[in-house]
């Protein structure tokens, strides 16, 4: 290639180049035109007070659900703030509230997870004073809080209908609903600038209110680039530590990161083993399947009831054999390498359904003292033993016991629960009878032979 050129010839260009420039710089302004649909800005906001320092390891979590509507007789964010000490004293450490949003009207069963505005609190619960105050008041016990998170659909009245690209279609363009929820219309995370304002509705809160995580509702609904993509960001927040919890079964909620997964699976069969007479063998394989694909430091979060199933399938007293077979069912679950969650009136055995969409029926929190007694020992148990936590777990179930080591480094904790309403004879496996233990929840000596009776729905924790 050549090179070289003459003096005349760059003179010539520059020239050119001068011309040029004085022409457009002569050159009316264009006229700027606003694009016919205003995505808003996803900028980070304000930080609110002081991000909360204390925000519990995933492994160590132990939640409870509030469902406002039935909290409280106000049923409001105040009911939740004057009973934070009765949380706290459960052993508690994070605080999940069910939406509080504004709900949407159009189409609308005022369903909660209607979710009209996700920067606003609905009037109904109070405003966002208010919240701050709850997580305040929150952190100063020691208790982190997560908002429930709404992200695979809208309320038909949201303003995002405007963006109208935003949302799922059908061939003939009409927004579609999700799987037969009417109330609600299905987002389309295709739209990049969807995704955007979303997570970044998800920062407001994290900085305005000074949250620590979310409950994302049917996570399984967005894809994992969204739950990624999401998560990413929200991790970038430094001053923050975030807990993520999917409300969902993938495998891939642990890839894209979150903490914490649903036990649906474990909560169906425990169910079954209860209602059906299933072998509670069973519960240690559908334990393994929730875990599939799992680092260690991830959970599955495991329930006896919450809001969805005490509406649809009956209080833990309907289901696992009112007061002491319900309290056998939440051993199970809260200490087979599990996150306990607890749903507000289950500590008193409250026995009345909590029906969707939680406008009737007001929590009477004064029943059964006796059985928050036993709550609070059970969570003390698990919030005491780094075994339970962390522990390798071996079974030893059969047909009519629930069984299982949980050892960790020098501590190892042995749980046997009667799941049926008679007397089963256990054979201890060797290593457990004829040994040394303490019953952890009483802290008296025990040492067991090689068989036991177990009365209906009894249960025992030995530590050593």
């Amino acid at each position: 290639m050549n090179t070289t050129f003459s003096l005349k010839s760059v003179s010539k260009q520059i020239s050119y180049l001068l011309l040029l420039a004085l022409l457009i710089s002569c050159k009316e302004p264009e006229v700027v035109v606003d694009p016919p649909v205003v995505i808003p800005p996803n900028t980070d906001f304000e930080q609110y007070g002081t991000p909360f320092t204390d925000v519990p390891d995933a492994r160590d979590a132990v939640i409870y659900q509030v469902n406002m509507r039935s909290f409280s007789s106000t049923r409001n964010i105040q009911g939740v703030i004057d009973r934070l000490d009765s949380i706290k004293s459960l052993g508690v450490n994070i605080i999940y509230l069910m939406p509080i949003y504004t709900v949407g009207t159009l189409k609308s069963i005022n369903s909660p997870y209607c979710i009209k505005d996700y920067k606003g609190i609905s009037a109904e619960f109070g405003s966002l004073t208010d919240l701050r105050t709850l997580v305040d008041g929150a952190h100063k016990r020691g208790m982190s809080v997560m908002l429930d998170w709404v992200a695979n659909h809208t309320a038909w009245d949201h303003p995002w209908m405007n963006n109208k690209a935003w949302y799922k279609q059908d061939a003939a363009g009409a927004v579609v609903s999700p799987n037969g929820w009417t109330d609600v219309a299905q987002l389309n995370f295709s739209n990049s600038e969807m995704r955007k304002e979303m997570i970044s509705a998800m920062k407001y809160w994290v900085y305005q209110a000074n949250i620590d995580g979310f409950r994302c509702d049917y996570a399984d609904g967005p894809p994992a680039t969204f739950w990624k993509q999401a998560i990413d960001s929200l991790r970038k927040i430094k001053t923050h530590k975030l807990l993520m919890l999917a409300e969902g079964t993938r495998s891939d909620h642990y890839t894209v990161g979150f903490d914490f997964t649903f036990g649906f699976r474990y909560y169906d069969e425990l169910k079954n083993v209860y209602s059906k007479g299933t072998s509670a063998t069973n519960l240690y394989g559908f334990n393994s399947t929730e875990y599939s694909g799992a680092t260690e430091t991830r959970r599955v979060v495991r329930y006896i009831t919450n809001h969805d199933v005490n509406s649809s399938d009956g209080t833990p007293l309907d289901l696992f054999g009112g007061a002491a077979g319900s309290m056998a069912a939440f051993i199970t679950a809260a200490y087979m390498k599990s996150v306990p969650m607890i749903y507000n009136g289950q500590e008193v055995g409250f026995p009345t359904r909590l029906t969707f969409p939680f406008t009737g029926t007001v929590i009477n929190w004064k029943l059964n003292p006796g059985m928050v007694a036993d709550y609070k020992k059970i969570i003390g148990l698990y919030n005491s033993s780094a075994a339970i936590r962390r522990g390798t777990l071996t079974t030893y179930s059969n047909a009519s016991l629930c069984a299982f080591s949980k050892t960790y480094e020098n501590e190892t904790i042995f749980v046997v629960a009667n799941v049926r309403n008679s007397n089963v004879s256990y054979s201890l496996p060797s290593g457990v009878a004829n040994t040394a233990w303490t019953n952890a929840l009483t802290n008296e000596s025990f040492s067991p032979t090689s068989q036991i009776i177990l009365s209906p729905y009894q249960y025992l924790v030995l530590k050593k």
